[in-house]
């Protein structure tokens, strides 16, 4: 390939990372919203959590991903970059799987963590903070790994709608060359490189908080543990 047809392969790398970002950011803070959610003590708030995974498990990606581009301008008037309806459509849809991973490793922690919270009278918040999600991370991050990479895949959703990431770029030069076998090994392998290094980087974040489960707690959690014994010491007086 000439020097011109590997720059709009890199454009098309750098477009893919980009949206895998964006994506995995969204579907990051939707998959702990929506799954400690759906621990939630009102009845609820865990039916609209579970309503909301339902729906958007329940939907094709690039369905999403079309309704979004194409039916929410003729519904609304506004239209969205193909970028942030990319990231919209990923991010929620992925979310949604996320959720049950949060909601899962959350319920397996050991009920008696639970129970010890309610002992020393924490709130419901730092309960979740302070000893249930430490303890339900780590076991967050393999399949969080494995939805990362689907994730990553999934990306290449957007070129349906003419988005330049690598599907799209990989595809021009495709036509340029009239070479299929060869670009499209080149594509996959670009694709498993990037695979290999999610995976490499969720291995070690997935190590790393594994060591830290077990340690002394940290200044403000011991303050936290605090401040209920001198609350009920002062009511005890």
């Amino acid at each position: 390939m000439t020097s011109g047809l590997w720059e709009l392969v890199a454009k098309g790398v750098w477009t893919t990372v980009q949206l895998l970002v964006f994506s995995a950011l969204l579907g990051a803070v939707v998959a702990f919203v929506v799954g400690t959610a759906r621990t939630h003590q009102s009845r609820i708030v865990r039916f609209l959590a579970g309503l909301y995974t339902t729906v958007f498990r329940g939907t094709s990606a690039l369905i999403m991903i079309f309704w979004i581009y194409f039916v929410l301008p003729l519904a609304f008037g506004w239209q969205l970059v193909p970028m942030w309806a990319g990231t919209l459509a990923l991010g929620l849809t992925y979310g949604a799987y996320g959720a049950e991973v949060v909601r899962g490793a959350i319920a397996a922690v050991d009920p008696a963590q639970r129970e010890g919270g309610i002992a020393l009278s924490f709130t419901p918040w730092q309960r979740m903070r302070l000893i249930l999600l430490p303890q339900a991370l780590p076991e967050m991050i393999p399949p969080f790994s494995n939805l990362l990479v689907e994730l990553l895949k999934g990306t290449a959703l957007v070129s349906l709608m003419g988005m330049g990431d690598l599907a799209f770029s990989g595809n021009l030069v495709r036509l340029a060359l009239q070479e299929s076998a060869e670009i499209y090994t080149y594509i996959l392998l670009i694709y498993f490189v990037l695979a290999f290094l999610l995976t490499r980087l969720m291995r070690g974040l997935e190590q790393k908080l594994k060591a830290g489960v077990g340690k002394a707690p940290t200044p403000a959690a011991e303050a936290a543990l605090k401040r209920p014994e001198a609350t009920n010491a002062g009511g005890a007086v």
